[in-house]
């Protein structure tokens, strides 16, 4: 075949696959399942790697300024099929623990040198926000590379980033940055209009079997499309059970009962008779 054809040939034979993948694409029901704050607790670790082990959670997002990180990496490293993101922070927000900045943030910190609990005021805890306070993007900026950088040295198959309680996005100069550092970093996926939230009848009273059930009916009701739950999978111990906030004093129950949810034949079981995928954001690339 002369070389004129023979590229004519290729190039229909990759719009034809290209063509088929997108169609095949457009009639799947893809599901990105993702655990935040790994790293974070012991409870949390062991909880995430259960959850993609023997579970649907195939992204995982760690927290580089907790004591529980180097335990975390050790686990990402035993587990390199599982997705890691970083997962950005500028808060502390339980009572019975408290985490620090990696570089020296006087903004976002208080007179302890921890960060604030929140991000956005909260009327039961007055003064205990980063909004309320005279932040400085160039501290953001550096603390977030500091993380980026800490993550990336020891887990090298790291994708993404994100952030904790909504800290990459409260301010749109935030926002700018934020992205900037990702693509720096090879770490920035495109996620706008690229899938929908998945929404779960959940409510934090429900036990794990409980939620399973309400997760299964959800599933069962899916269209195609992309679609993306994200939760904190942990178990219920007495490391767990020390933590909380005003208004979230049942951690330790709660996030045990995702972990339950993340792990129950009858979710997975769900999974697999509507055909749904399971991805990752590396599947978003």
């Amino acid at each position: 075949m002369p070389d004129t054809s023979m590229k004519k040939f290729f190039l229909l034979l990759t719009t034809i696959l290209s063509c088929t993948a997108t169609m095949q694409a457009q009639n799947e029901i893809q599901l990105l399942v993702r655990g935040d704050d790994i790293g974070s607790f012991r409870s949390a670790n062991l909880a995430c790697i259960d959850s993609y082990t023997g579970g649907i959670m195939r992204s995982v997002e760690i927290m580089a300024c907790c004591p529980w990180f180097p335990e975390a990496v050790k686990m990402l490293n035993e587990n390199p099929g599982l997705d890691v993101g970083v997962h950005l922070m500028i808060t502390s927000e339980w009572e019975g623990c408290k985490w620090a900045p990696l570089t020296k943030a006087p903004s976002l910190t208080d007179k302890n040198g921890h960060f604030y609990p929140f991000i956005w005021p909260n009327s039961n805890a007055p003064g205990a926000s980063i909004q309320e306070h005279e932040w400085k993007l160039a501290e953001i900026e550096a603390e977030f590379r500091a993380q980026i950088e800490l993550v990336k040295k020891h887990v090298p198959h790291v994708s993404h980033v994100t952030g904790h309680m909504g800290c990459s996005g409260f301010h749109p100069d935030v926002t700018a940055m934020t992205d900037r550092l990702a693509k720096e970093y090879g770490l920035h996926i495109e996620t706008k209009g690229k899938f929908t939230y998945m929404p779960v009848d959940i409510k934090r009273e429900m036990n794990g079997k409980q939620r399973a059930k309400a997760f299964a009916k959800t599933i069962e009701n899916l269209d195609p499309g992309i679609y993306m739950f994200v939760e904190h999978p942990a178990y219920d111990t007495p490391e767990t059970r020390g933590v909380g906030h005003i208004g979230y004093e049942d951690v330790a129950a709660d996030r045990q009962a995702v972990t339950e949810m993340f792990m129950s034949p009858v979710v997975k079981k769900a999974i697999k008779k509507k055909g749904v995928k399971l991805i990752s954001y590396k599947d978003l690339k």
